[in-house]
C-alpha cells in the first residue's frame, strides 16, 4: 500500500482509477492534524440496539460501513465540515486501529472501506469517529452563533463484512463514484471528500 506524507503522517495515497465515467484522479489535498480526543456520547434509541444485534468485529477483517446523519440533514455541503470527519477517519488510520481502503463522504451520509487492525472493534471506531466530529462541529457552530440541540449523526451503522470473492477495487470505484452518481459534480476530481487506496 502507498502512502503519501500528510500533516506530519502518512495516510493513503489516491491513484488514478478507472470508470465507466473515464478517469478519475486525485482527491483535495489535506493538511490536517489530530489534537482532541474527547467526544460525545448519547444513550442510543431502539433502532440503533437493532442495527448491532449479531455484530462481530474480527481482526483484518474488510468492512463497508455506511452511517447518515440525523435526520439526513445535509450537513456535508460544506466541505470544510466534511473535512473534519476526514480527520476523525484519518486518526484512526494513524491509530493502527485500521487500514483505510476508500471512503465517500456525500451531503447526508458516509461510506467508508476499511480492513480492522490490533483487535479493535468497529463500534470503538466508529464512536470515536462520530464522536470527534459531532464535538468539533458542534463546537464551530457554537462560535458561529449557531444554536442546534439536534445530534450531527444518527445512532447506529450498517456494517457489511466483504467477502473473500468480493471484488475490493470494483467496491471502492462504486463507493467513489457516489457523487457523480447524484450529479454533484461532473468528474469525480471536482469533489474533494473521497480517498481511495487502489488504482
Amino acid at each position: 500500500m502507498v502512502h503519501r506524507k500528510v500533516g506530519g503522517a502518512y495516510w493513503p495515497r489516491p491513484r488514478q482509477i478507472k470508470s465507466s465515467r473515464g478517469q478519475i484522479g486525485p482527491s483535495h489535498p489535506l493538511n490536517i492534524t489530530i489534537t482532541d480526543k474527547n467526544m460525545i456520547t448519547r444513550k442510543p434509541p431502539p433502532h440503533a440496539k437493532d442495527l448491532r444485534k449479531g455484530r462481530y468485529s474480527e481482526n483484518n477483517q474488510i468492512y463497508l460501513i455506511t452511517t447518515v446523519t440525523h435526520q439526513r440533514q445535509k450537513i456535508f455541503t460544506d466541505f470544510t465540515l466534511g473535512r473534519i470527519v476526514i480527520q476523525a477517519m484519518k486518526y484512526q488510520h494513524q491509530q493502527q486501529k485500521l487500514n483505510s481502503l476508500a471512503f465517500v463522504i456525500m451531503p447526508d451520509h458516509l461510506h467508508w472501506l476499511f480492513a480492522l487492525q490490533n483487535s479493535y472493534s468497529l463500534s470503538e471506531v466508529m464512536q470515536s469517529v462520530k464522536g470527534y466530529s459531532a464535538r468539533k462541529i458542534q463546537k464551530i457552530n457554537q462560535e458561529q452563533g449557531k444554536i442546534n440541540t439536534e445530534p450531527l449523526w444518527q445512532d447506529g451503522y450498517h456494517d457489511h463484512a466483504v467477502r473473500k470473492e468480493e471484488d475490493l477495487k470494483k467496491m471502492a470505484r462504486y463507493i467513489i463514484a457516489n457523487p457523480l452518481r447524484a450529479n454533484l459534480v461532473k468528474t469525480i476530481a471536482d469533489y474533494p471528500l473521497w480517498d481511495a487506496t487502489w488504482l
